[in-house]
């Protein structure tokens, strides 16, 4: 197996950044060709970095370090009493495991996601190719919690096996459902299945402090944030 340390890690022209308008960011990318991905994606989402289709990135701005890497320590989870509001009001919602795959279904309950959520902001309308390359990958252990009601596909959270825990890649569910909080009971159901896995850590990507579109992971505690190359605990304050 070849050394981790001699791996390249690129960096990506810049773009407009995705939550402040008036900023631009770039990335820094593992090699795609490296060898044994799996094992760098494990030791590297560690480290901060996070899976979007076949590559491994980490946020690498010029004058903003605001992205920051977030994980929640299993064991220690304990829901608040919204938390298990929202998981008592989704007990008729049956959460099973399946392969990672596009389907028709699935690619549905997608579009309708993005087209509710992100209007005209670039994500509408995708391709299943659009899909494919932002959730899947041949080398990840991603697989897929479908969340029904009844018969019908109500959420999927797309999801990582790692040596440490589970990552949560993306989640998209039926807007139609808003009062459901099916954001929050995905979560919710993310850190069951790590608990019966005895799994260490559910890391839950980026954080911007202060963001509108990022609070909703500071209300999963404890959570713990990765700066400085290290993972410490962040003060709840609400």
């Amino acid at each position: 197996m070849r050394d981790h340390s001699t791996i390249r890690v690129l960096q990506t022209v810049k773009h407009r950044c995705g939550y402040y308008s008036d900023r631009f960011t770039r990335n820094l990318v593992v090699d795609p060709g490296a060898e044994h991905l799996d094992v760098i994606y494990d030791s590297l989402t560690a480290s901060g970095f996070r899976r979007a289709g076949a590559l491994i990135f980490r946020p690498h701005c010029e004058t903003c370090n605001a992205c920051i890497a977030t994980r929640i320590p299993v064991p220690d989870f304990k829901p608040s009493r919204n938390q298990r509001r929202v998981a008592a009001a989704n007990q008729d919602i049956r959460v099973t495991q399946s392969p990672a795959r596009f389907t028709t279904e699935i690619f549905g309950l997608y579009r309708r996601y993005l087209t509710a959520r992100h209007p005209s902001g670039g994500m509408d309308n995708p391709s299943r190719e659009d899909f494919e390359n932002f959730l899947l990958s041949q080398w990840s252990r991603t697989f897929f919690m479908e969340m029904r009601l009844g018969e019908d596909l109500v959420g999927i959270a797309v999801t990582d096996r790692l040596s440490s825990g589970l990552s949560a890649v993306y989640t998209f569910f039926e807007p139609e459902l808003k009062s459901r909080s099916l954001g929050t009971f995905a979560i919710l159901s993310q850190l069951r299945l790590a608990r019966e896995l005895r799994a260490h850590y559910l890391f839950l990507g980026y954080w911007i402090e202060g963001h509108p579109k990022m609070d909703y992971k500071t209300r999963f505690q404890p959570m713990e944030v990765f700066r400085g190359g290290q993972w410490t605990r962040q003060p709840h304050t609400s």
